[in-house]
């Protein structure tokens, strides 16, 4: 009865990944989040950047995952079509490369490059 009951659990679970528009996987704590992205949304997000030139941003440090953004660095909101799933995101364009960042804390969660 309990394998008939997780095999159940497990096809519901992966059945309902079909119908996601895209994958973000947040781990970790604190400010060292993590968020995975499916590579489709990945070429979108590259493709954006390009078709809208984006100018990418300089800054003295180097921005890198887990890194807190400087306060004087606009942050740019993540437009929808990037997926549902990362609206709650901001980004920046810095050295050819998508940074993700959490608004609440400007802490870098994902590079895209």
């Amino acid at each position: 009865m309990k394998k008939l009951f997780l095999l159940s659990a497990a096809a519901v679970l992966i059945s309902t990944g079909a119908f996601a528009q895209s994958t973000v996987t947040t781990t970790g704590t604190g400010h060292a989040a993590v968020v995975q992205i499916e590579p489709e949304y990945r070429t979108k997000i590259k493709s954006y950047v390009t078709e809208h030139r984006v100018r990418p941003i300089t800054t003295k440090e180097k921005i890198i995952v887990g890194a807190t953004v400087p306060s004087d660095v606009e942050l740019e909101a993540v437009p929808a079509d990037w997926g549902p799933s990362l609206t709650r995101y901001r980004y920046v364009y810095s050295g050819e490369r998508v940074m993700l960042v959490d608004p609440g804390t400007r802490t870098v969660v994902q590079e895209i490059d």
